[in-house]
């Protein structure tokens, strides 16, 4: 027994992990799991660290394949395709992430910890020559993919709209949904549908994102080309931060703050619908580093907050993510071979792109590769999180944001207008 305790998962022995996993198993089983934010949470939080811990143990894997982060998406879309967890679970797994608002709890956080726990001189300094390498990437990527389908048969328009502006628009929520409605007044058919159409070419895009990051992560690691986490080249003093002692109290101040600055952007979008919360608060939060406006006593508390949500709850939302937003039995259905090389195509035209563009703009190509390149085939903030989880870049969630919701505003501006052009 005492050899099993050294087993620790997330800091937890292996005996009590599997104590609580048999807790969780049977009430579950009895239909009687709570489908609130106790229940929802503690499922969450138990899956996503035991799944992660599995492909962190599992060989080649973990090596090769995105070890505990695609695990723990894998597994808990395993359960949901599979049928093992209850459908009213799944429900509220996806009420939950989404209109409970945990995804927004988690993303708050990550956002305003990551810019405010930044130097100052290197937040301005990379952001100015990222946001254009991300905005010519996307350019890029459209063509590449419209391209593609003229050589294949299945035609520029199609691919451009229902795949090359599918992955690029910001995921589920904020990118095809509404991307979704426009195509649908335009042509006079249910949204649903539509959506359909666009939900394959976001989640495959997605997933080639995953596996993008990691072969780039892994291949160029003990490269000249690898920032390790950081955009552009940077002297000592800026990559240092200071040891942060954990403060209850300052804790709960670093949580107000932070949801603060998100209602601020929540406002911003009631008026200005098309650019969404996230983008508005990132432009919030990157105005008030940049002017040294936050106090660094109020700084410490949203990263001491940060580093509370990043350790204990990331797994979580990857299995949330899983679990609730990841079909995968819609994705075989759409598995066509000309699907396959149109999608990967916008994954590995973006790659090159940001890689040769940021080398050419004096940021790391690895970083500006992940973060302007496979994020911006992401599914938004869930997919920003997966992808820089199993590339071990969590720190650069800032700018993938950035590029996301920006890139995904325009994408649903343009495609208003090609809709008209092209239907």
């Amino acid at each position: 027994m005492n050899k099993l305790n050294t087993i620790k998962i997330s800091g937890v022995g292996l005996p009590l992990y599997v104590v609580l996993v048999l807790i969780l198993t049977v009430t579950i089983w009895m239909g009687k799991l709570p489908l609130n934010m106790l229940g929802i949470t503690f499922m969450l939080v138990l899956l996503g660290h035991l799944f992660y811990w599995i492909g962190q143990k599992t060989p080649f894997f973990n090596t090769y394949l995105g070890g505990g982060s695609v695990m723990t998406l894998l597994l808990a879309a395993l359960l949901n395709s599979l049928r093992i967890m209850p459908k009213t679970v799944v429900q509220a797994t996806a009420a939950f992430m989404q209109d409970w608002g945990f995804l927004d709890f988690y993303i708050a956080a990550l956002i305003c910890g990551a810019i405010l726990g930044m130097n100052r001189n290197l937040l301005v300094r990379a952001s100015a020559r990222f946001i254009p390498i991300s905005l010519a990437t996307m350019v890029i990527g459209f063509f590449a993919t419209g391209g593609m389908g003229v050589l294949l048969g299945q035609g520029f328009s199609h691919s451009v709209l229902y795949i090359s502006m599918a992955q690029m628009a910001g995921g589920m929520g904020a990118g095809i949904v509404p991307l979704s409605k426009i195509y649908a007044s335009q042509l006079h058919v249910p949204a649903g549908d539509i959506l359909n159409h666009l939900a394959p070419a976001t989640t495959l895009g997605n997933l080639f994102a995953i596996i993008g990051a990691i072969f780039i992560a892994k291949a160029f690691a003990k490269t000249k080309y690898n920032g390790h986490g950081v955009l552009i080249e940077v002297n000592k003093e800026e990559l240092e931060r200071p040891h942060l002692t954990l403060d209850a109290t300052k804790i709960g101040v670093g949580l107000m703050f932070a949801f603060g600055l998100f209602l601020i952007g929540v406002i911003l979008n009631a008026f200005v619908p098309k650019i969404h919360s996230y983008a508005f608060m990132i432009i919030i939060v990157f105005i008030l580093k940049a002017t040294d406006t936050v106090p660094k006593a109020l700084q410490d508390c949203v990263v001491m907050f940060n580093q509370v949500v990043m350790t204990n709850l990331t797994h979580a939302v990857l299995a949330g993510i899983g679990l609730a937003m990841m079909d995968l039995s819609k994705l075989a259905q759409a598995m066509t071979w000309q699907f396959l090389i149109l999608s990967l195509t916008s994954v590995v035209a973006m790659g090159l792109a940001s890689w040769f563009l940021g080398k050419i703009f004096g940021l790391f190509p690895v970083e500006t590769a992940i973060g302007a390149g496979m994020i911006n085939n992401s599914m938004g903030g869930t997919g920003n999180i997966a992808v820089l989880s199993a590339a071990d870049r969590m720190e650069m969630i800032a700018f993938a944001q950035m590029a996301n919701r920006l890139g995904g505003a325009i994408i649903l501006i343009l495609g208003g207008i090609l809709i008209q052009l092209f239907s």
